[in-house]
């Protein structure tokens, strides 16, 4: 459970700002999105090989 202290004087907006910011690195909804529906691995480690190709092809053009 995420706990946010809210600081006295502290605008709320601000204090949800802190909150959403500490949500999204928790990895939550990330993880959540990932179990709704059931991929195979062989689709997973495809994605992960093009996602890899697709970053090594951005480094090859940044060192040229």
């Amino acid at each position: 459970m995420l706990k946010i202290p809210v600081k006295e004087g502290e605008n709320i907006d601000r204090a949800l700002k802190r909150y959403k910011r500490k949500f999204d690195r928790t990895g939550t909804k990330r993880a959540l999105n990932a179990r709704k529906q059931f991929t195979k691995p062989s689709v997973e480690r495809r994605a992960q090989i093009q996602k890899a190709q697709y970053v090594q092809g951005l480094r090859d053009q940044e060192s040229i």
